[in-house]
């Protein structure tokens, strides 16, 4: 059995602070992909830049304290690919692609479009550029994860108020169209394969006391290539788990 974590720690030193590293030894993932780092390698320490037992893998923003992804793993993948290529996406530390012999994995902190059409543009191009790329590697017969903090609520299931937020960035219909288009391109929303039920969150605001009365969003995914999807036995959302605004999801592979 194979276990991979995706989670948006919302700073890697607070996320530690708040017992990450406990979360590591403890649940013991395979591969942990986590995004908004907000750090550089430069100001880590070891202990958090190579876990025990793991190996890190850095893709920090230039911009400090801002945005980036990492990934700790106990096997060193065959290939690493940091980034797209393409400078105005890589320069804000969004992507690492990790090749194993059966897969191909890619951790991912997709753009929040804010209220800001500039950057609800970005996003939206981001997406193109990312499911590109990903298009070409599976129609070679890679076998492709993507995950992440796709910043985009898909149904009205994934969200506690889907009225109230329809015209709020995370749910616009133009963002929420994308998520249709990688379904449609043949990808499965692998949490959903499996669990059906509503009031099921990655997501919570600080604020309201959300996350105590489970008023939230799930915007953090695995989607996988459909003709991969009979390798998976189960995805989780660790709502119980705390150390973040958002919790961690859990994958299971024979």
């Amino acid at each position: 059995m194979l276990k991979i974590v995706t989670w948006n720690v919302n700073g890697i030193r607070a996320a530690v602070n708040k017992g990450f590293l406990d979360y590591l030894r403890e649940e013991e993932p395979d591969i942990c992909c986590i995004q908004e780092i907000k750090a550089k390698e430069a100001n880590l320490p070891d202990e958090i830049l190579n876990p025990s037992g793991y190996y890190g893998i850095w893709h920090p923003s230039e911009r400090p304290g801002y945005s980036g992804v990492a990934v700790f793993t106990k096997t060193n993948p065959l290939n690493i690919q940091v980034g797209l290529g393409i400078p105005k996406y890589d320069t804000e530390g969004r992507v690492l692609q990790l090749d194993y012999p059966d897969f191909t994995l890619f951790n991912v902190y997709f753009p929040n479009s804010q209220k800001d059409e500039t950057r609800l543009q970005y996003k939206l191009d981001f997406y193109q550029a990312f499911f590109d790329y990903t298009e070409d590697l599976r129609k070679s017969g890679k076998n492709i994860i993507v995950t992440g903090d796709f910043n985009t609520a898909h149904k009205e299931i994934d969200l506690a108020n889907p009225k109230e937020n329809e015209n709020y960035p995370g749910f616009l219909p133009v963002e929420r169209a994308w998520l249709d288009k990688i379904v449609n391109l043949g990808y499965d929303d692998v949490f959903r394969k499996f669990h059906q039920e509503p009031k099921q969150y990655t997501w919570w605001t600080y604020r309201f006391g959300a996350r105590k009365r489970n008023i939230g969003w799930r915007i953090d995914y695995f989607f996988v290539n459909k003709e991969f999807l009979p390798m998976i036995t189960d995805c989780k959302i660790r709502a119980d788990i705390h150390g973040s605004d958002h919790c961690p999801v859990e994958m299971y592979l024979k």
